[in-house]
């Protein structure tokens, strides 16, 4: 069992002495006068010495080597300096007779205040290695947490053999204990449906297991759709439901992690009590990946609807420029003609027609364009990929439940008014529907297609303006997703006022600030007032990195080379 965590060099060197640093030497080999005082007690300097690097390797490893006299030869240098005793007579220590050995080891533990591991520490060291494998699966890691949790205890460390047993056998009692948690969830339905991941679907010519483990190659309209699929599919299997709560987080994440390593098969071989924890899992995992995905697609997906209109709109803005030019440069010829007073207002007409010539005039009299909206244009060409949103945002505001703070109510409202529109198939958007979220810039499309009384073009303006908003609260985190980890609502992440009374002392005191609120703000005011004085006598100084420029505006000089910042 236990070449199967070590190599047999490992093995031999958990048993020895290691290589021993130069901290190490001065921490753990560094003799008290009380300990000279009882290492005096052993009357040969052999035994004196020999006992001695027992009592400073204790503390050090936790155990003892057999081979004392092989201890870092820096280390046993020290201690006879410290006892004044030459250092060959710790040679042929212990080698006669073994118990000499285990007999000063004994009193050594005694005096530091160390105990062999008996019943009871060794049911409290199951225990804990239990404990901590409900968190960890590594079982080096868990030979390591056990050798340092007996140190704290001061147990002296039983054989290398003997302690990965225990954490063989807390490795088992752990996939035990985690079945027993979660058996509560495996009913005969679910756990034929967690089997039946396992299992080739026709339709999909791999398994469903294998289906939601792989990922959208692109944002598109089918990658969104393909991930709603997954999403209704999880949710068919109430797997956004699933509370495994009573597994450490740990616990869940490695055994995800082992779900998508192995194949299907090797998890069809696996016994049902180690197979159904995994697969539970791996399946509350992927309802909040497949969320996320859903919800990221959404984004991308839309927003490249909205940079090729703006693509677009830069091509259009560049080609009216052009054309503004060419009709700035007609009047440059008209003007002087018009000016001339000395040619007659009858003869202007001739004059220009037959000098620029109708086809010039008639080209630029065809370009004159009507004045832009605030946002140039960019909605109106937003507009026109509206039957390419069409096709996946439905599905995403069917799948996915979206809340958001007080000031994100109106556009909540109108995602459940666009929800039912799309349930419905109706077309107009009923008269009072929120508009506070849509942005002035686009608020004279809805104002002019409103007067006309055009319903399909105030549909698609207001739709896309929602979808807009939508897409920026939810980076912004004024709308948020439930059940999600990257669209969480942020206030998760803060503590809850019961939560912040336990820990506002220890967290004032690491600032620095004083726990109550009245206190506090009185220092704060006072080093508002210190900061202000400073930074009048700077600006009055005029050469420091912030200042005041000839136009009275705040000059802040950047940290690192470039141009000042106007503030």
């Amino acid at each position: 069992m236990a070449t199967r965590v070590f190599s047999d060099e490992e093995l031999e060197g958990l048993r020895s002495f290691p290589v021993i640093g130069k901290d190490e030497l001065i921490r753990y080999f560094t003799l008290t006068a009380a300990d000279e005082a009882f290492l005096r007690k052993f009357l040969r300097p052999q035994t004196m010495l020999g006992a001695a690097v027992q009592l400073c390797t204790l503390a050090w490893l936790g155990f003892v080597p057999d081979d004392v006299p092989s201890a870092p030869p820096a280390a046993v240098a020290r201690l006879a300096r410290q006892l004044g005793l030459p250092v060959e007579v710790l040679r042929g220590y212990g080698a006669s007779r073994e118990q000499t050995r285990t007999d000063h080891l004994r009193q050594v533990a005694e005096y530091l205040g160390w105990k062999q591991p008996k019943a009871i520490e060794h049911k409290e060291l199951d225990e804990f290695l239990l404990a901590r494998a409900m968190e960890h699966d590594s079982p080096s890691l868990l030979f390591r947490l056990g050798c340092e949790y007996l140190r704290a205890a001061k147990v002296i460390r039983p054989g290398v053999v003997v302690l990965l047993g225990k954490v063989a056998s807390a490795r088992t009692a752990a996939e035990q204990e985690t079945h027993a948690r979660v058996a509560h969830l495996l009913t005969g339905e679910r756990a034929r449906g967690l089997d039946d991941l396992l299992v080739v679907d026709p339709a999909l010519r791999s398994t469903r297991l294998h289906w939601l483990g792989t990922g959208p190659v692109q944002a598109s309209p089918s990658s969104v759709g393909g991930e709603v699929e997954k999403l209704v599919f999880l949710r068919g299997l109430d797997a956004h439901a699933l509370d495994l709560s009573t597994l450490p987080a740990e616990r869940r994440r490695h055994l995800a992690q082992i779900g998508l390593r192995l194949t299907a098969q090797a998890l069809q071989r696996r016994e049902a009590n180690r197979r159904h924890p995994i697969l539970l899992t791996l399946l509350s995992q992927s309802a909040v990946d497949v969320l996320d995905s859903v919800v990221q697609l959404f984004d991308q997906t839309l927003s490249g609807s909205e940079s090729r209109a703006r693509i677009k709109l830069r091509d259009e803005l560049a080609e009216r420029a052009k054309l503004s030019e060419d009709r700035l440069a007609l009047l440059e010829e008209i003007l002087p003609v018009l000016a001339d007073a000395g040619i007659p207002d009858e003869a202007v007409g001739t004059l220009l027609r037959g000098k620029i010539g109708m086809s010039r005039l008639i080209a630029a009299n065809a370009g004159v364009t009507v004045r832009l909206p605030k946002d140039d244009g960019h909605l109106r060409l937003l507009e026109g990929s509206y039957t390419y949103i069409r096709r996946f945002a439905p599905k995403v505001l069917g799948a996915v439940r979206f809340k958001g703070g007080t000031e994100a109510q109106p556009l909540i409202e109108a995602l459940e008014i666009l929800r039912e529109l799309n349930a419905s198939g109706a077309r107009a958007v009923p008269e009072g529907a929120p508009t506070a979220f849509v942005p002035s810039r686009w608020q004279g499309y809805l104002d002019e297609a409103a007067s006309k009384g055009d319903a399909t073009a105030f549909r698609h303006y207001w739709e896309l303006c929602v979808l807009l908003a939508l897409r920026d609260g939810l980076r912004s985190g004024d709308v948020y997703v439930p059940g999600s980890r990257r669209y969480d609502n942020p206030e998760t992440y803060l503590f809850k006022p019961a939560q912040w009374e336990g820990h506002r002392a220890e967290f004032c005191r690491l600032v620095g600030k004083s726990p109550d609120a009245s206190e506090a703000l009185v220092l704060v005011m006072d080093e508002l007032d210190e900061a202000l004085a400073d930074l009048e006598t700077t600006l009055k100084a005029g050469d420091g990195p912030v200042r005041l420029n000839d136009a009275g505006e705040l000059m802040i000089s950047p940290l690192s080379g470039g141009r000042p910042v106007r503030g």
